[in-house]
């Protein structure tokens, strides 16, 4: 079946939108087949069909598991001066050189 894909569209690696629209499905088979696929508008390329990375592993759950504890304080709302400095109420210190 790739073959008679190839073959119908030659090696040809760019395509109009009309064209890419008419043949859709195939030029998916062909970037599945790791192939980068350039659609153009008026002869001007506008897009790439390229092959989506492989996905890695998923991340392990439970990785860290008590390598570190969580404050009880962790949520407790900050102290008032750095507060300020978040919110842009308090000129920031340089230091010295």
């Amino acid at each position: 079946m790739a073959n008679d894909v190839l073959s119908d569209m030659g090696m040809k690696r760019v395509f109009s939108i009309t064209e890419a629209k008419a043949k859709f499905s195939r030029l998916l088979r062909r970037v599945a087949a790791r192939e980068e696929i350039t659609i153009t508008k008026r002869g001007v390329p506008v897009a790439r069909l390229v092959p989506v990375e492989a996905q890695k592993d998923k991340r392990q759950l439970g990785f860290y598991e008590g390598q570190f504890t969580v404050p009880d304080d962790f949520d407790a709302p900050l102290p008032g001066e750095i507060l300020d400095a978040f919110e842009g109420k308090v000129k920031a210190r340089r230091s010295k050189p």
